[in-house]
């Protein structure tokens, strides 16, 4: 009988305290996880592809797709992005001006523009 008597004060005290920050602090979390999702099935599909010259369309669809999500997408997808091209200019030697073109495909989707700008012709629609 306490036991149901404080878990009865306990919801009431939970039910009259705001809970928004808590409830927006969650919805930024999960939306950052389906944005790291995102981003990880955008970079499985450019490796299953294999396609020559897709490299910007899927850093685009990635961004938009996690960016789709909201702050918490948003967020992780340039966490990600800012990542992957700092490692790839200081350890792959792929350049500055392969890092800045990338840089502006993640921002172009992240920002919410249309990915396809970035669509190679031939790469097949299934992507």
């Amino acid at each position: 009988m306490r036991v149901f008597v404080c878990l009865v004060l306990l919801s009431l005290l939970c039910a009259s305290a705001d809970m928004s920050p808590i409830l927006q602090g969650g919805r930024f979390a999960w939306d950052a996880a389906g944005g790291a999702w995102d981003m990880l099935r955008a970079y499985r599909d450019m490796r299953e592809a294999n396609y020559k010259g897709a490299d910007k369309y899927f850093h685009a669809r990635g961004n938009y797709d996690a960016a789709q999500r909201g702050p918490g997408g948003a967020w992780a997808a340039k966490l990600i992005s800012d990542a992957r091209e700092r490692w790839q200019s200081d350890m792959s030697g792929r350049g500055a001006e392969d890092t800045r073109a990338d840089q502006e495909a993640n921002e172009w989707g992240r920002n919410g523009g249309d990915p396809n700008r970035y669509r190679p012709a031939g790469l097949p629609r299934k992507y």
